[in-house]
């Protein structure tokens, strides 16, 4: 129970109980808050000073709903039946559905790139945005694994990132990678010492789970894409970062539907027109991960037709993970690298 509070905090308190009570499945009458105010916040009121209050939420900018209905109450002063109408059934209208904020919640639980207890917290701070009745349907968000990222530096290198793009700076970051120990350690030149990135950053962009930076590595001609819970020790430099339509690839700008159609993998080889025979139950398939920009050539029996432009690398990855349903036509090179991937993979398991 509440302490004992002051008669201003009124309007707080009932402000309060809207949120932790209230949805359109679950509204209160001014008695139900005044028996509320005086069990949970040891605070006495009567209708008027209830109504009067909940007016004043009103004028002040909080959608609540309520109903009214009429009825007949004696006039004290001239004795005759009178007209009065009475409110009830009052409820704060949320900014997020609890179908939104489920969305949300999900999205985090999904997500492969947010420590775990940093997307505990967060999922805690989306269930504040609705009331008890929700937060009780959602327990079990709780029980998460610890995914075990150990960089739990992924929001101060958006901040950055943030920055660096929208002033047009470089940056510089070590960039890690996982050891045989299970631990992520900064990637290593040939020297054997700790290798320092500098990097013209352009978009932050998800994709498979994670946040990934498109951007060019200093030095280079062309993309590059850097995952965001790999990045550590980033600094914003003075220096500007190069226009990204002096990057191979960027010249009209990041079209960023189109980068991630053609890098499905988010690796940085260049992209290539590819052709390949897939049957077509795989159509779905085919949709989701190259998107609507690919070409579809229709053809009698089971087996359908595609050209898409895409990073040759993710494509040669795709074309394994797929291979029994799908046949990559075009350019031979890489028909020739996923036959022969598929050769050693078989002799491997003989």
């Amino acid at each position: 129970m509440y302490s004992q509070q002051p008669k201003k905090m009124l309007v707080m308190n009932i402000l309060d109980i809207l949120r932790k009570y209230t949805d359109e499945d679950h509204r209160l009458s001014q008695k139900d808050i005044i028996e509320i105010l005086k069990t949970e916040y040891g605070m006495t009121a009567d209708r008027k000073a209830v109504r009067r209050n909940l007016t004043n939420l009103m004028e002040a900018g909080y959608e609540i709903e309520y109903s009214e209905s009429t009825r007949m109450v004696l006039n004290k002063k001239t004795g005759k039946p009178e007209k009065s109408v009475v409110t009830s059934d009052y409820y704060l209208v949320r900014e997020f559905t609890d179908a939104e904020l489920r969305l949300l919640i999900d999205g985090l639980l999904f997500s492969k790139h947010v420590p775990y207890a940093q997307c505990k917290e967060l999922v805690e701070k989306l269930e504040r945005l609705s009331n008890k009745y929700f937060q009780a349907r959602v327990k079990h968000i709780r029980t998460l694994p610890d995914r075990s990222n150990e960089n739990k530096q992924l929001f101060y290198t958006i901040e950055v990132l943030d920055e660096a793009i929208s002033r047009g700076r470089q940056v510089a970051f070590r960039y890690l990678s996982y050891g045989l120990d299970k631990k992520q350690h900064p990637r290593t030149d040939k020297d054997g010492n700790a290798r320092e990135y500098i990097i013209n950053p352009y978009q932050i962009a998800a994709a498979n789970g994670r946040y990934y930076l498109i951007c060019n590595l200093d030095g280079k001609e062309d993309v590059s894409n850097y995952r965001l819970d790999r990045i550590a020790e980033i600094r914003l430099l003075e220096s500007p970062a190069k226009p990204a339509k002096q990057v191979r690839g960027l010249e009209h700008g990041v079209d960023l539907p189109k980068h991630m159609a053609e890098h499905i993998y988010m690796f940085q080889d260049e992209s290539a027109p590819v052709t390949f025979r897939f049957k077509k139950y795989l159509m779905d398939d085919v949709m989701d991960w190259f998107g609507s920009d690919v070409k579809i050539t229709d053809a009698p029996g089971d087996e359908a037709t595609a050209r898409v432009t895409v990073n040759l690398e993710a494509m040669r990855l795709w074309a394994m993970q797929y291979a029994r349903h799908a046949t990559v036509l075009s350019p031979q090179s890489l028909a020739d690298t996923v036959a022969a991937d598929l050769k050693e993979a078989a002799e491997k398991y003989q």
